[in-house]
């Protein structure tokens, strides 16, 4: 027998033992809601219910698989009946049962995002779109379009006028596509990621009797981040629950984060509206942080308005205040944090103990550079590192051809930006500028347009135009220009065509533009580029395996994890929030819990970091003015010794 009281502490306790009908559990961070979650199926279990009446819906695998296994250790009892796992995986097992009633077969495919991929440049073909001049978004770009509408249940025509607005051109071709896709797919009995939900809210909605089957199969639905829930997945959860309403919804409203990917916040927050009889218990006790760490998150989110009031509670006991530290610039920021991390690590705290988060990737740029410099080992949870990635790749590619003409890879790689320019054709192209003793001097003679394909002559004398600038300013050190010339000579537009994320990637652009300012000569520029992205930890004298590692992470990527000791870097206005995220829709209360989830990341130790110049064009002196979010913590009539934070001025 399970001893609840001795195992669970009295908020849990209370979740765990709860009567039938729709619960909503408010689980503060560090709080314990898998404990909880996971007791409360053993409970059920134990008062009798068979456990193929029981449905645990989950955003992991793995999160299932962990429920599910500790489950086995407190009931002896075969769980294996247990209906537990994805949205998508408990979808699927009810499609295989009934997809002849939507006209698929049972053993329909599943199509990955690359067959996705191909299936629509298939039908962009089938119909005779011209793509050639490149001003119709590639296959990925309108699948992540049609993916976002299916997800939000917003249309089309809206998503791509405000989301895309490079493409509201071809609003009507797009629209072709989606329902040409969507025909192609019923003829190949196929099902994409977002049809499982999509299919599977049809067959409960339009079928009553499948619908009733499952709601009385189902006699209890837990769901896990129900904050992380879209429409269609809740109004699933309706359906299943319709009858009995026993529903019991886990989540936290202060971790709402993922808009940007259709996860709805109003779930979550109209759930009592929805269930005028819901239960609403809260966990608030954390076991994860200091008392000082938590009285931050709490003083920083009861700022925003809507929202289930709650107060996170220390177990532990009293630790040291998080600290504030300005620093004059970007570059002193990043050599701040590497030096406290070197002494961090020096008194004894595991390198896989910190972690360095940013409200977007191109925040890391420098601090990447100078954990190199000094040997320390990291692992980046927020994509590949800085100067690996394909856009930065390309523009660099640009400036290795102005700096050394023989540089055949950069030659390949940028050839094969432009349309109508393959392997063999760059190729070529490489072959006869390489013949010549001056190559850039030969992409202006006429012979030079004869290597490539009629098609392909606007992209190449765009190139031109493009070279022509990149040579004249680099003779005259006009570094930060470059990129500038690089992206309004025809690269802006190829950014837009192949990838979905154009404004963060312009963003990373930007940045290295200003970091370029620092260099005397693009040559030095490119070298220290270079040397950083190939310099190995086994070089620096400070190594570590995979398992001891600084980690350097967005905030969205480390929600759910914590660490001993936690740098927020950039907590500047316009960089935490973000300034387009201002522009969206509940976008300043979203960026507040996002620097919420920030802060409840850590355990022991955590530093705000704020530049206080920024950097612009390449020319220090604009002003950075610390985050609104900061702000809300130092009222002006406090006094320093007041202050939630002390304050860590950097010399």
């Amino acid at each position: 027998m399970i001893d609840y009281e001795k195992e669970l502490n009295p908020e849990q306790l209370d979740v765990v033992k709860a009567a039938g009908g729709p619960i909503l559990v408010i689980a503060g961070a560090g709080s314990g809601k898998t404990r909880a979650l996971t007791y409360r199926v053993a409970h059920l279990i134990d008062q009798g219910t068979d456990p193929e009446r029981i449905l645990l819906a989950t955003f992991t695998n793995k999160a299932a698989r962990s429920m599910l296994s500790r489950v086995e250790t407190l009931v002896d009892v075969d769980i294996g009946k247990l209906w537990g796992g994805t949205f998508h995986h408990v979808g699927n097992r009810m499609l295989r049962r009934h997809a002849g009633l939507l006209g698929y077969e049972r053993n329909y495919s599943i199509v990955d995002a690359e067959d996705s991929r191909q299936l629509l440049n298939a039908c962009i073909r089938e119909l005779g779109i011209h793509t050639a001049d490149g001003n119709f978004p590639k296959p990925g770009v309108v699948g992540d379009i049609i993916s976002l509408s299916s997800n939000t249940r917003v249309e089309i025509e809206d998503i791509v006028t405000n989301r895309y607005r490079s493409f509201s051109h071809c609003i009507t071709d797009i629209l072709k596509v989606a329902l040409r896709y969507r025909i192609r797919k019923r003829e190949l009995t196929v099902m994409d990621f977002d049809d499982i939900l999509i299919n599977w809210c049809e067959l409960l909605s339009g079928f009553p009797d499948v619908r009733d089957e499952y709601s009385e199969k189902f006699r209890h639905i837990l769901v896990d981040e129900y904050q992380d829930t879209n429409i269609i997945q809740a109004e699933i959860l309706d359906l299943l629950a319709g009858h009995h309403k026993n529903l019991m919804v886990v989540g936290d409203d202060s971790q709402s984060i993922y808009s940007f990917r259709g996860a709805n916040f109003a779930n979550i927050i109209r759930f009592p509206e929805k269930y005028p009889d819901a239960k609403i218990f809260k966990l608030e006790t954390n076991y994860r942080s200091t008392p000082e760490i938590l009285h931050l998150a709490n003083m920083s989110i009861e700022n925003n308005r809507q929202q289930f009031e709650k107060e996170l509670r220390a177990v532990r006991r009293k630790g040291v205040r998080p600290v504030f530290v300005p620093v004059r610039n970007v570059l002193q920021q990043a050599d701040f944090v590497a030096q406290r991390i070197i002494e961090l690590i020096d008194k004894g705290m595991p390198m896989e103990e910190i972690a360095v988060l940013y409200r977007a990737h191109y925040h890391s740029m420098e601090l990447q550079m100078e954990l190199v410099r000094r040997g320390i080992p990291f692992e980046i949870r927020s994509g590949i590192r800085f100067f690996e990635q394909a856009h930065i790749k390309d523009v660099t590619a640009f400036m290795r051809i102005a700096a050394n003409p023989l540089d055949e890879i950069a030659w390949k790689r940028v050839m094969k930006l432009y349309d109508k320019i393959g392997e063999v054709t760059a190729g070529r192209i490489w072959g006869f500028v390489s013949s010549h003793d001056e190559p850039r001097a030969a992409v202006f003679s006429d012979e030079f347009l004869e290597c490539v394909p009629k098609a392909a002559l606007p992209g190449i004398r765009r190139f031109r135009e493009t070279l022509t600038d990149i040579l004249e300013l680099s003779g005259v050190n006009a570094l930060t220009e470059i990129t500038g010339a690089i992206l309004n000579g025809g690269y802006r537009e190829c950014i837009e065509e192949r990838y979905g994320d154009v404004t963060s990637r312009e963003d990373d652009l930007k940045q290295l533009s200003n970091f370029s300012s620092e260099f005397a000569s693009l040559e030095e520029f490119l070298s220290d580029l270079a040397l950083m992205a190939n310099i190995t930890e086994e070089d620096s004298g400070r190594t570590g395996d995979d398992n001891h590692k600084v980690v350097l992470s967005s905030i969205h990527q480390a929600k759910g994890l914590e660490w001993s000791a936690v740098f927020m870097i950039w907590c500047s206005e316009g960089m935490i929030p973000l300034a387009r995220a201002l522009r969206e829709p509940g976008g300043e209360d979203e960026e507040r819990r996002l620097f919420y989830v920030a802060i409840t990341r850590a355990k022991d130790q955590l530093y705000f970091c704020h530049p206080l110049v920024s950097r612009s064009g390449g020319a220090w002196g604009r002003d950075a003015v610390p985050s609104r979010f900061i702000a809300e913590l130092a009222p002006t009539d406090l006094e320093p010794e007041e202050l939630p934070f002390d304050q860590w001025v950097v010399r």
